[in-house]
């Protein structure tokens, strides 16, 4: 009888203990390791201290990214400090740093590198700060969401209207984005799954989504390929260098973006098409997902972003 009473008080014990853990699971809160329930301290929209670090504002794209969310901010006086990282993933991280000390609620991320800011999230997250990453997503981390076109469709578009204006088997460039960067990854794939067997791609090569290295990337390009009839620049920047190379040579260029310096060339024939995105309403959307989480919404874990093909005809 005694060695029954021991087994079953030891039974119970571990069976107390067992439920105690349980309960402590179910209290998590957002950013925590290992937690599965999230309990989320509603905020007013005007009580949300919000942090941003962007790529480069040196790109006119992410200039306007940043309009939408001044401007929605704005609307809702909601507190919102912005980081310029100039492209430099170190910068990009001590900024991260910086806001989860100065304990802001929710940090809106573009990456420079989506490798490179993993660490950076994952502060965030220790620290149980929600991060939304904006336009380019991240290979690690906790994302409450990720608000971004879809690049692989992108992509895609580009070469199956490339295809179009330069015909079967044409020898073709691409203009590659920032190596690592989420969004040249998923063009390239998008681009070169769409014109496998169908263009010649006789070179690819990185120009950092920067229009003067887009000037003399091709530059070189056309020096060692000077029969390509068409480009593939993976945004409008590049796309605008490449343009400046070529000067009257009849090669036709489709990029991606939608910056109004690119519109532009397209009205004018300087760039044939774009696959354009929005990017004021990128900013949008990723302010509304945060005042969404704050209301106690669930967040969708991508939040998709409008594109469409703007040629010539579109642009007059």
């Amino acid at each position: 009888m005694k060695k029954n009473s021991k087994k079953f008080l030891t039974s119970l014990t571990v069976l107390t203990a067992g439920l105690f853990l349980l309960t402590g699971c179910g209290n998590a809160t957002v950013g925590k390791k290992n937690s599965n329930d999230t309990k989320v301290t509603k905020k007013a929209k005007k009580d949300i201290k919000v942090g941003m670090s962007l790529s480069t504002l040196s790109n006119p794209f992410f200039v306007n990214l940043k309009q939408g969310v001044d401007e929605t901010a704005k609307k809702n006086d909601t507190k919102v400090q912005t980081f310029d990282a100039q492209n430099d993933s170190a910068k990009q991280n001590n900024q991260i740093s910086d806001l989860v000390t100065k304990k802001v609620d929710v940090i809106i991320i573009n990456p420079v590198d989506s490798d490179a800011i993993v660490p950076a999230i994952k502060k965030a997250n220790d620290a149980g700060i929600p991060v939304v990453a904006c336009d380019r997503g991240s290979n690690g981390g906790k994302l409450l969401t990720t608000v971004a076109s879809d690049n692989v469709l992108a992509g895609k578009m580009a070469g199956q209207y490339l295809e179009k204006i330069v015909g079967k088997d044409a020898k073709v460039a691409e203009l590659e984005g920032t190596p690592g960067a989420d969004a040249a990854v998923q063009r390239g794939k998008g681009f070169e799954k769409e014109v496998k067997g169908k263009l010649d791609v006789v070179t690819k090569q990185s120009a950092n989504f920067d229009r003067a290295k887009g000037l003399s990337v091709m530059q070189n390009i056309l020096q060692a390929h000077g029969d390509i009839k068409g480009i593939f620049a993976q945004n409008d920047e590049m796309a605008l260098g490449a343009a400046k190379a070529i000067k009257n040579k009849d090669i036709k260029i489709v990029s991606v973006d939608g910056t109004p310096d690119g519109l532009a060339a397209v009205k004018n024939g300087t760039i044939d098409g774009i696959v354009a995105q929005e990017p004021k309403q990128e900013g949008k959307l990723a302010l509304q997902a945060i005042y969404d989480y704050f209301s106690g919404k669930k967040i969708d874990k991508n939040i998709k972003s409008p594109i469409k093909l703007v040629t010539s005809k579109e642009a007059k």
